[in-house]
């Protein structure tokens, strides 16, 4: 229990606000039961006893900083996670994205994986864009955008190696097809990489990207409270084509505006349209 509960506040909101001016990070935005269970880990790394102890940490270690960044931004995440979605998009929202292009001269496709991580996500959906298109593939210009604001994952995502944990639900012919393995790495292949792009890009404060034809962010905004959550929903819905789709993770609810602009295409996956 805490000793002083209005000293220990202070503190926490001390630590937030060092927090967003040395990592740039809004961490104003999340939801506090979940932004300390974060900070809690790097508590017990440290064995600091309060907020007040981590801060004087913080104070006389600037290498505590990006280890605090990892644990504030860290996922557990694999490819093709959730595969039931997987299933839906391959056979349905991508062959539908392609159809709505056959009559245009421009054969362009564009997807963002919007809190990308190391990049499964975004590798996943270049697996499903090739192996769909097939002999079809060099007609379309396809661009698959990963964004984040944790700079290691995004150099893991760039460098497209992992581990085999991480490919464990890639199928057989997937795997074989679309990684080459090293000793104990499986490194995404080069035709893959050419289609996807990572950068750093902060969904909340960062400029509106728009132009897609789907949007994906999936267990992102489950942490965010419910006016930033809202907020979101919209720029996704602008940032989208007309017909395009925007995909959700599956504990998350549209609230707000979305929930009547957008249109449900599989709710039970948390697909919708535009």
């Amino acid at each position: 229990m805490l000793k002083n509960a209005a000293s220990e506040d202070k503190d926490y909101n001390l630590l937030k606000s060092q927090i967003k001016t040395k990592l740039n990070f809004n961490c104003e935005y999340y939801k506090d039961s979940h932004f300390k269970r974060r900070i809690d880990v790097r508590l017990r790394a440290t064995r600091s006893k309060s907020y007040k102890e981590y801060l004087d940490i913080l104070k006389n270690d600037r290498d505590e900083y990006p280890m605090l960044l990892e644990a504030l931004t860290v996922n557990v995440t694999n490819f093709f996670r959730n595969g039931e979605v997987y299933d839906v998009v391959g056979k349905e929202v991508i062959p539908s994205v392609i159809k709505s292009k056959d009559s245009s001269r421009m054969k362009n496709i564009k997807i963002w994986s919007a809190g990308c991580s190391i990049g499964v996500e975004a590798y996943s959906i270049a697996m499903l864009m090739q192996h769909l298109l097939g002999r079809n593939f060099k007609n379309y210009t396809i661009n698959i955008t990963g964004t984040d604001i944790d700079k290691a994952s995004l150099l893991k995502a760039e460098k497209g190696v992992y581990t085999a944990a991480e490919v464990k639900d890639v199928k057989p012919a997937f795997l074989k097809k679309y990684f080459v393995k090293e000793g104990n790495e499986y490194h995404v292949i080069d035709e893959l990489k050419k289609m996807t792009r990572f950068k750093s890009h902060d969904m909340i404060s960062g400029p509106k990207m728009k132009g897609f034809d789907i949007i994906f962010c999936r267990n992102v905004t489950i942490y965010f409270e419910k006016d930033l959550q809202e907020m979101l929903y919209n720029a996704f819905y602008d940032g989208l084509n007309n017909d395009g789709f925007f995909i959700m993770g599956k504990t998350e609810t549209l609230i707000g505006p979305a929930k009547d602009l957008f249109a449900p295409y599989n709710a039970k996956e948390r697909i919708y349209s535009k």
